[in-house]
């Protein structure tokens, strides 16, 4: 009989008492005199932290000492907002105050303590106690502190870290809900808890619609019951309620769940298979009612209403990428020549290679990103300390000790798996061993220096082997020679391809800074273990005797000349040893190449600048995105075989039809916030990154100013011949007739871990930060021939 009554009420379709909780958190509060909480401790509320001491004192706000340098150290007012979500700080200039702020999801780190290379070097007058450093993700500088007591740095970072984990467990709706409150706060100019028509036109224009006027306004009298020209209390829930309807998942709703309106635990499964979710079982509908599903009792009678339906397609289990990826799922106990590496180039470098600022910060960012190959440019040092710089340029220079003592501290906090520290050693026979030393004794157990005890000499060890240990990857004695007879140089490639400049600029070092051409320490040889480094010039085919221990380093040009020439040799070669590629030394501005053409070869080392946003670095992290995040990817079993006969330019027929079709998108960011009048015309591209035959990329048309829920109903089909290689990138750009489309979000993935049906795209900033609550809602179909 419950059954029968809830599932009459369910006929009033946009009344759900779930949606009813959730659209009333929206609303703005009374005015002051009223007996409502205030906006701040309403956002706070819904995170649970409205009597959070930490929480409170820094809403309150603190005046903290920001360090820059030795003469650069200026107090300022940071203070918590009310959303909970940002901090404000004010710069104060001579004529007028600056207002900022950052938000608390694209904060990376807090640390405390001289933890940071700027506190270090300037912030030793200070007692680490009172110190904290916040780091950002992508390319924001870090913000180093000084409170004016221990426990107000311990409020700081205990608040941040609190504030960071409720925002990593929030919901999809939870985003939303903060989301839509922070621009109905803002809209509310005046402040009286009341929005006229001028008000709610600014925020639609705030949440990148605009809207017809008389559409707007006809809403607008819709939900003004009052008919004094003004929304508030139930009017603005109505408002919100009509603002955030999503049509076309209430049509899907109402296919599977029929006249009641609501999806039993059968409905649900059957959904579930048409969405191509393998193994579902009617437990596992049910499962995800009791997880999903808002409104207790239809909980408790295993029935789900429109709004669970919208928070289960919301959540990491409805995304397009397979939530069972996100863990280490793949076999790790192959040898390392098996596998992708996530791999940076000139990793010290925060700009260009010419006169960017080289920084140990670098080293750990590059780590956070799930990098296992970093790279040490060493050269000769003052007081005989070797230091890390890009050589004959302007670029800053840091010392090698610092950057060894980052790869202990940072290297494995969040990848347990091996880490390579590719070694270009310019330094004489002295430093050398001071760069040995520093190795051994700041590194101690973690750094491999004999091969291990089980070890078979015809292959590399696993992954899994080599868990918490790092591996040195140089030049060995005794001196390994190239086919002329001459001693090798790390990037022989890079200088015999960009010419007399480079080649020159490398012979301009004083004598003295310049070791003997060929010599090795006997101390930094024997620390070389694993990955020789060799010159690869040709490529011989045939099984032959296998040489795992020797690492080939080559230049893009390089590589893909071997490519070009001897695609299944190099295939064959990757499948037994190591090879590292490298960008040209002629990116002078520490741009990259496409990765894909190394990685169809099966190149594990694909080496990138990671300080430059692009294409390039999308596909690094689509790439990286799964097994956990754990730098190590298996390649597929086609580059895997000694014998193996593929070819990355002649991969054979297709073999699977991928058809996207791209519904709607959800709450796209401005992307000039100052102008409110500035709105954009959204187009979504799909683009396939895979073996040249696959690459493909097609593209919807523009929807014209709006960014908040456009339509589209298009479908893009591509054709693939090399799947399991394939990445899907999804990109959205805002149209512009006159210039180049301006980036608006993008995600990439691999293909093997895209699923099929209705789903939602997370978009991600340029940086790689996410862009919540901002949503692509396509369906995906995948059939193989």
């Amino acid at each position: 009989m419950l059954c029968d009554c809830w599932r009459r009420d369910r006929h009033r379709p946009e009344e759900s008492v779930a949606l009813d909780r959730v659209v009333e958190s929206l609303a703005l509060p009374p005015s002051r005199d009223g007996v409502a909480p205030r906006p701040a401790s309403r956002a706070l509320k819904k995170m649970g932290l409205t009597e959070d001491k930490d929480v409170l004192a820094m809403l309150r706000g603190s005046r903290l000492c920001e360090i820059r340098s030795r003469t650069w150290q200026k107090e300022r007012l940071y203070r918590l907002q009310e959303d909970g979500l940002s901090v404000w700080f004010q710069r104060r200039f001579p004529h007028a105050p600056s207002r900022h702020s950052f938000l608390v999801q694209h904060i990376e780190s807090i640390r405390q303590g001289h933890q940071s290379e700027g506190l270090q070097r300037f912030g030793t007058a200070f007692p680490p106690a009172r110190c904290l450093t916040i780091t950002f993700r992508g390319h924001r500088k870090n913000l180093d502190l000084v409170a004016h007591s221990v426990e107000e740095a311990q409020c700081w970072v205990r608040g941040l870290e609190k504030l960071r984990a409720r925002l990593k467990a929030m919901s999809q709706r939870e985003h939303l809900d903060h989301w839509i409150h922070s621009y109905l706060h803002r809209a509310d100019s005046n402040q009286d808890s009341k929005m006229s028509f001028k008000e709610i036109k600014g925020l639609l224009r705030m949440v990148n619609v605009d809207m017809d006027d008389m559409y707007a306004y006809r809403l607008f009298k819709e939900c003004d019951r009052s008919n004094d020209e003004r929304l508030e209390g139930p009017e603005i829930e109505e408002f919100v309620r009509q603002l955030l309807k999503r049509p076309e998942l209430e049509e899907l709703f109402h296919q599977f769940s029929g006249e009641d309106l609501v999806l039993s635990a059968p409905e649900l499964l059957e959904f579930l298979e048409v969405q191509g979710e393998a193994g579902a079982t009617l437990a596992h509908a049910q499962q995800l009612i009791q997880t999903y599903e808002l409104h207790e009792t239809a909980k408790s009678h295993e029935l789900m209403t429109l709004d669970g339906f919208m928070m289960y397609l919301l959540s990491p289990e409805g995304a397009a990428l397979d939530h069972t990826h996100a863990t280490v799922f793949q076999d790790m106990g192959q040898p390392l020549s098996h596998y992708f590496i996530s791999s940076s180039h000139n990793t010290y470098l925060t700009d260009s290679q010419i006169g960017g600022l080289s920084s140990t910060e670098a080293y750990i960012r590059a780590f956070t990103q799930g990098c296992r190959c970093v790279e040490l440019d060493c050269w000769e040092g003052p007081g005989g300390e070797p230091v890390v710089y890009h050589g004959h340029t302007l670029t800053s220079k840091i010392l090698f000790r610092d950057v060894v003592q980052v790869v202990h501290d940072h290297a494995f906090m969040l990848s347990p798996y091996p880490v390579i520290l590719s070694l270009e050693n310019h330094c004489g026979l002295q430093q050398q061993a001071v760069m040995a030393h520093h190795l051994r004794t700041i590194l101690g157990d973690m750094l491999v220096t004999e091969v291990l005890d089980t070890q078979n000499p015809k292959e590399l060890p696993s992954p899994e082997q080599l868990k918490g240990r790092v591996l040195v990857k140089g030049r060995k004695l005794p001196a390994m020679q190239g086919e002329d007879g001459r001693p090798l140089s790390d990037r022989e490639d890079e200088e015999e391809e960009d010419g007399e400049a480079i080649r020159a600029a490398r012979q301009r070092t004083l004598p003295e800074a310049r070791p003997q051409a060929g010599q090795v320490s006997p101390e930094l040889s024997a620390l070389v273990v694993y990955c020789c480094a060799t010159r690869l010039k040709t490529l011989h085919p045939g099984p032959g005797p296998a040489q795992p221990y020797q690492v080939g380093s080559l230049s893009e040009r390089r590589a893909r000349k071997l490519l070009w020439e001897a695609g299944n040799s190099f295939v064959r070669h990757n499948a037994r040893q190591l090879t590292r590629v490298y960008p040209l030394g002629l990116r002078v501005n520490s741009t990259n190449y496409n990765p894909q053409e190394m990685w169809n070869a099966g190149c594990q080392l694909v080496a990138l600048n990671f300080q430059t946003p692009g294409y390039e670095m999308d596909l690094n992290a689509g790439r990286f995105l799964v097994n956990g995040r754990c730098g190590y990817i298996l390649k597929p079993s086609c580059l895997r075989q000694p014998d193996t006969m593929f070819d990355p330019r002649c991969p054979g027929p297709p073999s699977t039809t991928l058809t996207v079709q791209v519904l709607t998108a959800q709450q796209l960011p401005k992307l000039n916030a100052e102008k409110p009048s500035s709105i954009v015309d959204p187009l979504v591209r799909v683009e396939i990154h895979g073996v040249p035959a696959d690459c493909a990329r097609k593209e919807t048309s523009y929807v014209l100013n709006n960014g908040f829920n456009p339509h589209w109903g298009q479908t893009l089909q591509f054709q693939l011949r090399a799947p399991d290689l394939a990445l899907v990138r999804f990109v959205v750009e805002d149209y512009d007739m006159a210039s180049p489309n301006d980036f608006v979000g993008q995600f990439t993935l691999p293909f093997s871990s895209l699923k099929q049906g209705y789903r939602h795209i997370h978009l991600l900033s340029k940086d790689g930060a996410p862009l919540s609550p901002a949503t692509l809602f396509v369906h995906i179909c995948i059939q193989h021939s």
